[in-house]
């Protein structure tokens, strides 16, 4: 099972990216899909999460500027992200918990997407 995440990139203050992660390899199913951002000097956070039955959350700090969603036919996760800030800059990474079987389960990460605010 693999995780490949992209859609990071250099944005002006105010301006817009959406990340996305797929999922490949050979699985039962999906359940917590996950987004994270590490920035420099700093631990690894969580940014937002959404279940199986598509209920999101999200950490204060981007309450009402980004969005996460998923299309469970592609096994992919979207993050929508509005309204950037300089201190959204960071290394995003997705964390999708796999079952490889109806029974077992394992948390998978992908490999990072810079994001980078700044004017």
């Amino acid at each position: 099972v693999q995780l490949q995440a992209s859609g990071g990139g250099l944005v002006q203050p105010g301006g817009s990216l959406r990340l996305s992660c797929l999922a490949s390899g050979t699985f039962f199913g999906i359940g917590v899909m996950a987004w994270y951002r590490q920035a420099p000097g700093r631990q690894r956070e969580l940014v937002a999460t959404i279940t199986g039955n598509n209920v999101p959350n999200y950490t204060d700090s981007v309450k009402g500027r980004f969005i996460i969603s998923r299309v469970s036919t592609k096994d992919m996760v979207y993050l929508q992200m509005n309204g950037l800030k300089p201190e959204d800059t960071a290394v995003y990474y997705c964390k999708f918990r796999i079952f490889l079987t109806i029974e077992t389960a394992q948390d998978y990460w992908g490999l990072g997407t810079q994001v980078t605010v700044s004017s």
